[in-house]
């Protein structure tokens, strides 16, 4: 696991509260719970990939398959 994956995911923050901010403020409510939910999805998806390659390390360490 690297370093790389945390800023990843406080840029994507950042990136996502700006946009809501800027939807917020040309009132389109709906739209800033869609990226929301966008943003939400992208970083779940980072780190479940992050988990993925950590139980493969785990089993090929230990020899599970």
């Amino acid at each position: 696991m690297d370093i790389t994956l945390i800023f990843k995911v406080a840029g994507i923050g950042l990136l996502i509260s700006v946009l809501n901010m800027v939807l917020e403020k040309t009132d389109r409510k709906d739209w800033t719970t869609l990226t929301t939910l966008a943003g939400v999805i992208i970083v779940l998806t980072m780190v479940i990939t992050e988990i993925n390659d950590l139980f493969n390390a785990v089993r090929t360490m230990f020899q599970l398959y």
